[in-house]
C-alpha cells in the first residue's frame, strides 16, 4: 500500500472547507437581495422587481467577483422575512386602482362603534360594507365603485380629501350622520359621474363647497347639519339641481334677488341667519319648489304679493323671523298647499278669509303675531284645530298678548309699501304666471 502524505490531505480538506464556506455565505447574500428586492403591486395583485444596479448584477453572475461590503457580512443563516404574503387579485384594474385610497383613509378613521371597517381587508371591494359596485357608463365590461351609503355608520374621521375626491367612478355618495370634519376638496369638481352628494348631519365646516358649481352631473347636493359659514353662490340656485338642502349651518347672507328661473323641486335655507327681505324674484327661485322652507332665519321686511305665484307649493314655512305687515291675498292662489306658517313673526291686520277657504289646507299656524280680527270661515277652522291664532291681539278669543303688549306695538307700526299689493289676487288674471307681474300697476 502507497503512503499517504498527511501534509497534502490537510491542504486539500483546509481548500475544500475555504471553497463551501464562500459559496454558502455567498449564496445566504443572494437570497437575501432577493427578498429584500419584492414589493408588492396592487393594480394587478402581482409584485415586481426592483432593478438592481449594475454591479450587483455583475455579482450576481460572477459570484467570485463581488465589491467588498462597506458594512459586516450577514450570519451564514440570517432572519429571513416571511414568505411572500399571498397576492391580492381583483376583478377589475378599476379597484386596484381604488384600493389603496380606501385603505389610506380606513388607517385615519379615529372611531368605529359599529365596526364597519372590519369588513375593509382583501381584495372584494365590491362586498366591503357601504361599497356598492357597477359597470362605469364609459366601459359596460368594467368593475368600479360607482356608490357608497355610510348613512347612520358614526365614523370619524378628520376628512374626507384624499378620498372621496380620489374615487374617480363615483356616481352616489351618502355620508349622512357621522362625525366627518374638516371642508371639501375642489377635486370633486373632477368626478363627472357624481350626481348625488349627501355629506349632511355631520362636522364639516369652512366656506359654502363651491367646487360643487358647474358640475353638470349633480342633481342631488344635501349638506344640512353642518358648520359651513359665509354666504352662498347665487349661481348653485340656477344649477340643474332637483334636490338643494343647506339648511342648518351658519349662512349669513341676503337671499338673492337678481335670479334667473330655477329647476329646483326641493329647496330648504330654514335654520340658517338669512337677512333682509323676501325678494319678489321668489316667484322664480321657488317656481318648482313644493316646499318653500325659509322658518328660523333673520328676514325681514313685508311679503311679496308674488308668493302667489307658488303654484307647486304644498309647504310654505316663514315661521320664527322678523318679517311684518298684512298677509297678502294672493296667499289664496296656492291651490295645493297644505300647510302654511307664519308664526313667531310680526304680521298684523286681519286674518284673510279667502286663504281659509283654501281646499287643501290642513295646518295653518299663525301664532305670536299681532293679528286684530278673525272672520268666520277663519273660526271654524280654528275649531277644528286647523288654524291656530293664540298669542295675538284678537280681543274675544281666549290666549291672547295683553293690551298693553298689542297697544305698544301698534304704536310703532311698520308700514308696507305698496300697499295696493297686498288686495291683489295674481291668480284671477287671465295669464296666472310670474311674467304677468309686471304688466300689474297699482291703482290711483
Amino acid at each position: 500500500m502507497r503512503n499517504v502524505n498527511p501534509t497534502k490531505i490537510s491542504a486539500s480538506f483546509l481548500f475544500i472547507l475555504l471553497s463551501s464556506s464562500l459559496i454558502i455565505t455567498t449564496l445566504a447574500h443572494y437570497s437575501d437581495n432577493e427578498t429584500r428586492g419584492f414589493v408588492p403591486g396592487h393594480r394587478h395583485g402581482k409584485g415586481r422587481r426592483t432593478r438592481r444596479s449594475s454591479e450587483e448584477q455583475e455579482c450576481n453572475i460572477t459570484l467570485l467577483q463581488c465589491p467588498q461590503p462597506t458594512s459586516p457580512e450577514p450570519p451564514l443563516l440570517p432572519n429571513l422575512p416571511p414568505i411572500i404574503p399571498q397576492l391580492l387579485t381583483f376583478a377589475d384594474h378599476r379597484l386596484a386602482q381604488v384600493y389603496p385610497i380606501i385603505q389610506n383613509f380606513k388607517s385615519i378613521i379615529t372611531s368605529d362603534p359599529l365596526n364597519i371597517t372590519k369588513s375593509w381587508v382583501g381584495s372584494d371591494i365590491c362586498n366591503y360594507t357601504g361599497f356598492y359596485c357597477e359597470s362605469p357608463p364609459d366601459n359596460e365590461s368594467a368593475i368600479a365603485v360607482a356608490s357608497i351609503d355610510f348613512n347612520g355608520f358614526h365614523l370619524s374621521a378628520p376628512s374626507l380629501n384624499g378620498f372621496l375626491d380620489q374615487l374617480p367612478d363615483i356616481a352616489l355618495f351618502h355620508a349622512n350622520s357621522n362625525n366627518f370634519s374638516g371642508s371639501i376638496s375642489p377635486n370633486i369638481a373632477k368626478l363627472r359621474y357624481l350626481y348625488e352628494l349627501d355629506i349632511s348631519n355631520n362636522k364639516f365646516s369652512g366656506p359654502f363647497p363651491s367646487s360643487v358649481l358647474g358640475m353638470e352631473s349633480l342633481t342631488f347636493l344635501d349638506i344640512r347639519f353642518n358648520f359651513f359659514t359665509g354666504s352662498v353662490p347665487p349661481q348653485i340656485f340656477t344649477q340643474n339641481l332637483d334636490a338643494l338642502f343647506i339648511n342648518n349651518n351658519n349662512f349669513m347672507q341676503k337671499l338673492p334677488d337678481n335670479l334667473g328661473s330655477s329647476h329646483i323641486l326641493y329647496l330648504t335655507l330654514a335654520n340658517n341667519k338669512f337677512i333682509g327681505p323676501i325678494p319678489p324674484t321668489i316667484a322664480k327661485l321657488f317656481s318648482s319648489v313644493s316646499e318653500v322652507l325659509l322658518l328660523n332665519n333673520e328676514l325681514t321686511g313685508c311679503l311679496p304679493y308674488e308668493i302667489g305665484f307658488l303654484k307647486e307649493a304644498v309647504v310654505f314655512d316663514v315661521g320664527n323671523n322678523q318679517l311684518t305687515g298684512p298677509l297678502p291675498l294672493s296667499l289664496s292662489c296656492l291651490e295645493k298647499v297644505e300647510l302654511l306658517n307664519f308664526a313667531g313673526n310680526l304680521f298684523y291686520g286681519l286674518v284673510p278669509e279667502l286663504v281659509c277657504e283654501l281646499q287643501n289646507l290642513a295646518n295653518f299656524s299663525l301664532s305670536d303675531n299681532y293679528f286684530i280680527q278673525v272672520g268666520p270661515i277663519c273660526r271654524s277652522l280654528i275649531e277644528r284645530g286647523v288654524l291656530d291664532v293664540r298669542n295675538n291681539c284678537i280681543p274675544d278669543l281666549p290666549f291672547q298678548r295683553s293690551v298693553k303688549e298689542c297697544a305698544t306695538f301698534f304704536a310703532h307700526l311698520w308700514i308696507c309699501p305698496f300697499r295696493w299689493s297686498y288686495t291683489h289676487i295674481p291668480c284671477m288674471l287671465n295669464h296666472f304666471s310670474p311674467s304677468s307681474s309686471p304688466q300689474v300697476s297699482p291703482p290711483s
